[in-house]
This record gives C-alpha cells, structure tokens and sequence, in this order.
C-alpha cells in the first residue's frame, strides 16, 4: 500500500522502488514453492517408485493444482526475462513497468490465496498437500512488498490512462519481439483492421464460410506456408511468427486466425511422419493454399481419449484402403480437399499401438451440397461461436484412400505422429487466445471512452477502468508465456508443457478479457449487434479445442512430476 506522504497522482509515487530487483527476488521463493509442492503431490501419487495414472486421476484437484502453480510460477519467470530484456536495451518505459509490478502484484496473491482454474474451482496450496510452514517460504521481503504495493487501484487507473494516451499504438506495451517479427504484426494487423474487422460479424451472424477471396489473399501473404520450409515451397519462418500471425488475425476474427491451423497440423505431420514423396507433393500445395486441408481425429462418445478411437481402415486386394466409421467436430470440413485421418488399422486392438494416419484425398464440396464423394456423408454442427470454417459431423462407408496415403507408408504410428504435432498446435491456440483477448480489449476500451453515464465516460468510473488494465496485464503475461514456448520450439527443445502452460493460461485469459468486456458494454454486450457478443463466443471454445483445460492440467502435471 502507499507509504504515508505518497501522490498518487504522479506516477513516480507509484511504481515500486528497485521493481526489476524485487521482481526477479520474488521469483526463488516462488521456485521453492513449486518444489514442496511437487514433493506433496508425489507422494500422493506415487506407486511402486512410479507415477500412477489411476493415484493422478484420484486426486485431480491437486494434481491439476500443480500444473497451475506451475503455470504461474514459469508465467512470472518469463514475466522478469521479458522485463529485463526490455531494461537493457532501453525500453522498459512506464507502461511496461506498470504491467510488470501488476503482473507480479496480482499472481503472488494468487497463488497465496488461491488460483482460479476457472469461476467454480479455486485451487489453494492446501489443496495441494502444503502446510501453512511450507507456504510460509513465500513471506519474503520482495514477495511481500509486490503484494501489498504491486497492483493497486492506483497503478491501474495509471495504467489505464497511458493505454488511452497511446490508444493508436499496436499493443499495449512492447512485446520484447525483434524489429522483424513486429513488421510482420503491423502487416497483418493492418490487414485485420481493413479487411476482416468489418466483415466478421456479418459472418458470424448469417454464419457464413469465411470467403474464398480472403483465403486466397491469406495464402498470397504466406500464411499458409509460414513455417512449411523452403526447399518444400513454404517461407521456413519460426513458430514466433506464426504466434504473431495467428494473434493478430484472430484479434480481428478467430475463423480467419485458424484458418492457418489446420495447414500447420498438416504440414506438421506430413513433415515429421511423411515420406520423402508425400512431403514432395503435399507440402507445396498446402503453402500454396492449392490443398486446404481438415483435420479428422475425434469420434462421438470418445472426445479427448484419442486411444479408443473405433474408425477402422481395412487394405484391399488393390493395397488401397477403405474406411468406416463416424467422426465428429470437424472444422472446415466441406470444402477443403485432403482429411488427415486417423483410424484404427491393426485388428484386435482397442489402445492408440493400433491406430494409423491416413492422408484422405476429397472433393471440395460447397453449401449445397457439402459431400461431393461416394462413401462421406455428414451434418452441419450448429455452434455459438467460431463460425467461419463451420463444424461437421462426418461418416465413412466404405470410403475409399489410395494406398500411397498412408502417413510414412507404416501402420500403427498414427498417434505417435499426432502426438508430434501438438506442441505447434497448442503454441499456435496459445496465439490465437492472445489474439481474441486483444479484440475483447480493443471493444471494452472502445465502448468504455465512447459511452457516457451519470455524466462522464465509463473508463472514468475505477472498476471499469479496472477491468481493462487487467486484461492489458494478463495479455501481456499469456504472450510472454506463449513467445516462450515458441522459441524453445524453434530452438528444438521439447516444449510439451511450455506449449500446454501457454494454452492452458491464454484460453482462461481470453474468456476474461471477452467476459469483463461484455460486462462493461451492459445490456447493450448482450445484443448481437455488438461485436463482443461474438468476441464472448468465440472465447469460450478455447478452452476446450486442442486439449481441454481439465486434459491440458493433466498433461502438464504427469510430465513435470
């Protein structure tokens, strides 16, 4: 809190003293803490010297609690490399520190007094197996002093009104990106702003396919063969550019930010899995937007247990393969032109060693008539939000994939070579959570200058304002973690829980960012004429595709115990 003789008008009086200094003190203790706390969890689920899959799943609450600690505790980290990385080259300006000391302000309290795995559910470090000895690490001097002087109404409100002095700038405080990765988000911001913002809500209320032109605008901009590698046709860009790619066009429209996703999980199994020919002839038509591919995994009754998938593909007298089964939750299924299916080939298996991937040529279909093929059939799923691309069921009977399309030519390696590709795939829903955050910042902020009560602007009112300084703050934390796992993929490095922390934490961020928008629009958030109405639709389904949070905390908390 403010020492006495403080001015809270001047902002001098309330950035912390030395923040750079306490910030990266804070960060041992809380090192520490994430240590006992994986001690207490091990020995609840530890059996016979080995992590038990039953023992994690019976004591979810604290396993899943761990991969949030984590989450925070790697979230804050990258927080002080960010930090300090903008100190030394100059740039940590009063906008950054402001959302460094509220950054850490708010996660220290958090993760004290409790972190929200979503409304309902509230994890405590008790939850956990700690004891108040244990938790008590964290009363350090620097912890002690972000929490009690860290996120005040008075940085806030300060913050606030930098972000309307400096309304016209791209993000609300330097990311920390190199100049090229940030011409590349001014390009396609730019592109957002003029083609897609004033065209997506149509779309999304007549629920309308994102139009053919704007995807063939997309792939003239690379964006489909952004990290697909040169001598196959595509850019051989980073992942890092994909996150900025990805966030900058699902801030103007989820649909089109994901319409590069599935070329990437494409690309990303034909590139670790494919032979040399299938990389020869699929990579250059998927960077070239020639093949627009879907992705064809989950079944009814099934969701995220990918292992007890029932499709089955059976080899005929010609080598080539016939599939049956059913397949749900298809995006943009209709009219593209490859499935990368995955389907059970090898009998009497009922576990993922029997599963194989399958390169499944189609015809494009149209509104009309979406199935153009003997042996597919389907259904539009009508959903709430991410409309662009449109959601299917789909059935094989007895749908016919030459045998040249098995991925690598192998049987069996199906979900391995799934597996390899949800590292990209998490990274880049990490991007587009960022991306849809920044849109339900863009309105909040817009709406709350522009609309005027008991005689002034809503922004003027604290806990408006209030709301809005933490969605710049919480994006900037989500981005920070999200560049992170970026980069440790592009350096090679396996980034499975980097990846799953940056979705798990943008996905929450995002349903925020949408909800406390709405809730500044008032009744008026509740009409469909108002963009974030949609904004709060499309948030809510990140949280679910690419690994469901509750999955996601799982997965987190198998590999770091």
């Amino acid at each position: 809190m403010p020492r006495d003789g403080q001015d809270l008008n001047h902002p001098e009086t309330i950035l912390l003293p030395d923040l750079l200094a306490t910030t990266g003190a804070a960060i041992a203790p809380l090192r520490g803490l994430l240590e006992a706390a994986k001690d207490c969890v091990r020995s609840k689920v530890m059996s016979d010297g080995r992590v038990s899959g039953g023992l994690v799943e019976a004591e979810q609450t604290a396993t899943h609690g761990l991969a949030w600690l984590a989450t925070y505790v790697e979230a804050l980290a990258q927080m002080q490399l960010w930090a300090e990385k903008l100190e030394a080259e100059g740039q940590f300006g009063e906008v950054e520190q402001l959302i460094h000391q509220i950054a850490f302000g708010e996660y220290l309290w958090q993760i004290y007094g409790g972190i929200p795995m979503n409304q309902g559910e509230i994890l405590r470090l008790q939850d956990i197996g700690l004891t108040q000895d244990q938790m008590r690490a964290m009363m350090e001097p620097a912890v002690m002093t972000l929490t009690q002087g860290g996120n005040t109404q008075a940085a806030r409100l300060r913050l606030v009104d930098l972000m309307q002095e400096r309304s016209a700038e791209i993000t609300v405080g330097r990311t920390g990106l190199d100049d090229e990765l940030e011409m590349i988000r001014e390009q396609f911001r730019r592109y957002s702003v003029d083609r897609i913002e004033p065209e997506a809500h149509e779309w999304h209320l007549k629920d309308e396919l994102i139009p053919m032109e704007v995807i063939d605008e997309l792939a003239e901009m690379g964006v489909f063969g952004l990290t697909i590698p040169e001598e196959y046709g595509g850019f051989g860009l980073s992942k890092a550019s994909m996150c900025v790619v990805s966030e900058e066009l699902s801030r103007g429209y989820i649909g089109v930010g994901s319409l590069g996703t599935r070329s990437e999980i494409a690309a990303e199994l034909i590139i670790a899995g494919g032979t040399e020919e299938q990389k020869q002839k699929w990579l250059p038509r998927l960077a070239s937007a020639e093949t627009l591919p879907t992705a064809v995994f989950t079944e009814p009754n099934t969701g995220s247990d990918l292992g007890a998938l029932r499709t089955k593909a059976v080899k005929d007298e010609n080598g080539d393969w016939v599939l049956n089964g059913n397949k749900t939750w298809i995006t943009h299924a209709a009219r593209t032109h490859v499935m990368t299916v995955l389907a059970r080939t090898v009998p009497d298996t009922d576990n993922y060693k029997g599963l194989s991937m399958f390169l499944a040529e189609k015809t494009p279909g149209t509104d009309a008539e979406p199935w153009q093929d003997p042996g597919i059939s389907g259904g539009e799923i009508e959903v709430l939000g991410y409309r662009g691309m449109k959601e299917y069921t789909l059935n094989f009977d007895d749908f016919k994939v030459k045998g040249e399309n098995l991925l690598g030519g192998e049987e069996g390696k199906g979900f391995k070579q799934l597996m390899e590709t949800f590292e990209s795939a998490r990274i880049q829903t990490a991007a587009r959570a960022v991306g849809v955050a920044c849109s339900a910042l863009d309105e909040g902020m817009k709406y709350a200058q522009d609309r005027k009560q008991f005689g002034k602007s809503l922004i003027n009112f604290p806990r408006v304002a209030n709301k809005l300084a933490m969605m710049a703050v919480e994006i900037m934390v989500a981005r920070q973690l999200t560049y992170f796992s970026a980069f440790e993929k592009d350096e090679g490095r396996r980034c499975d829980v980097e990846a799953g922390m940056a979705k798990l934490l943008g996905a929450r961020v995002a349903w925020a960012a949408a909800d406390n928008a709405l809730q500044i629009h008032g009744g008026n958030g509740f009409a469909l004429e108002y963009k974030i109405s949609r904004i709060l639709c499309d948030a809510r389904i990140l949280n679910i595709f690419e690994g469901a949070g509750e999955i996601q905390a799982q997965v987190i908390a198998r590999r770091i115990l």
